[in-house]
């Protein structure tokens, strides 16, 4: 099993990214997927989350608005879209997989990751200028 986060960069403030996390060895399509984010000296925050359709997103008070969440159970593929990026964006991002049994209505918001199935390795977003 494997989860691969990608697309971390330095950008500007206001500046855009996305973050890919592509998934293998499970089925990708049963699982809803959360993004993590810790930044230094700081604990684990919850940012996103996605129901194993792709259908149902959520999202933290600090990025909404800002941020969006999507699935590609085609491509085994999470994304995270980033705009109007903030120096307090700035952290570690994780991808997490979370198992739904039989339903599709379900996501998870926790931060720990203890509490997912799957979590990858992390890549860095640095927001400065």
């Amino acid at each position: 099993v494997q989860l691969v986060e990608s697309g971390g960069a330095l950008v500007q403030p206001g500046g855009s990214l996305r973050l890919s996390c592509a998934a293998s060895g499970f089925t990708f399509s049963n699982y809803a997927m959360s993004w993590v984010r810790q930044a230094p000296g700081k604990g684990p925050e919850w940012v996103s989350a996605i129901n194993r359709g792709g259908t149902l997103t959520d999202y933290a008070d600090s990025v909404k608005g800002r941020f969006t969440i999507s699935k590609d159970n085609a491509k085994n593929t999470l994304y995270l879209q980033m705009a109007s990026l903030k120096p307090e964006d700035t952290a570690l991002y994780y991808c997490a997989a979370k198992a739904t049994g039989s339903s599709n209505n379900y996501y998870y918001t926790g931060n720990s990751k203890g509490r997912y199935d799957y979590w990858g390795q992390g890549t860095q977003v640095t927001v400065s200028s």
